[in-house]
């Protein structure tokens, strides 16, 4: 796929927009939650290779669980591995966090301590995933509302430690690093200049809620003007990269999201991919 390109999640609003007309969305690519399409079969399954038929896919998941101390589920790996299998995906990602703790899935995406001994795990889950897989993954920083006092490294070292280790690539979520920053107290910018640049795969864009003392990341709002400003800064140190935009409750007409991703189409404009 040529560089650089843009794309939004696939969410069943807009099913009947990418399906039923006869000029394909303009999109370069659709992002997909990878545990809502696993299961043989059905409904999502056929509506899946439908769209696969028309735009590249990203398989995005939430349930790995990279950070579990309990090591990765095999059978989930099987499952996921049978759906690479069958739509070929562009990436195949996750998230930095735990979710499953002793057969439990919490359906949060957990915080991790940016230890040592954590890093181990990480890098041991993501070398089992990525060789069940029998592809590289991209793993993306997380939102986060509490941070440990016993981290050594900031997240962005963390970061680079965990692909350098595991040659997996970064899925760059500039909300994230916004929210998250604003949470911590950390400069955003700061984040940017510490992460492996030529390990960043993809990036994704997002709006957030203010909570009573946090910023929550909600993807329930258009990307408001300082994340906007950050993807400005991330593009001119990585380059353009495959950009999409998250999009997850309060859905808009489709409309509205291209006239927003066209809004990323400009900022990158001016940049070209950075070489590896």
């Amino acid at each position: 796929m040529p560089v650089p390109a843009f794309g939004l999640g696939l969410r069943k609003p807009h099913y009947g927009d990418f399906l039923d007309g006869e000029t394909p969305v303009a999109v370069d690519f659709v992002e997909v939650i990878s545990e809502n399409f696993m299961v043989a079969g059905g409904r999502p399954r056929h509506i899946l290779r439908q769209v696969r038929e028309r735009h590249p896919v990203a398989l995005h998941g939430v349930s790995m669980s990279v950070g579990s101390a309990d090591g990765v589920d095999r059978d989930y790996l099987r499952l996921l591995r049978a759906l690479v299998d069958e739509i070929e995906p562009m990436v195949v990602s996750d998230h930095l966090c735990w979710t499953r703790i002793e057969g439990f899935n919490s359906h949060d995406l957990l915080p991790l301590p940016y230890t040592e001994e954590a890093l181990d795990v990480v890098c041991d889950n993501i070398g089992v995933a990525q060789d069940m897989l029998g592809r590289a993954m991209l793993i993306e920083n997380p939102s986060s509302y509490v941070a440990f006092d016993q981290s050594p490294m900031s997240e962005w070292e963390f970061l680079d430690a965990m692909c350098r280790r595991t040659g997996c690539g970064l899925l760059l979520d500039v909300n994230n690093i916004y929210v998250s920053g604003s949470n911590h107290g950390f400069d955003p910018r700061d984040y940017l200049a510490g992460i492996p640049a030529d390990r960043v795969g993809q990036i994704h864009l997002a709006g957030h809620s203010q909570g009573r003392t946090l910023l929550i990341d909600t993807h329930d709002k258009p990307v408001p003007a300082p994340v906007w400003a950050l993807y400005e800064d991330a593009v001119a140190r990585i380059g353009a990269v495959p950009t999409m935009i998250e999009r997850d409750d309060d859905i808009p007409p489709l409309a509205e999201l291209l006239d927003e991703l066209q809004v990323a189409r400009d900022m990158a404009k001016p940049h070209k991919r950075r070489a590896a």
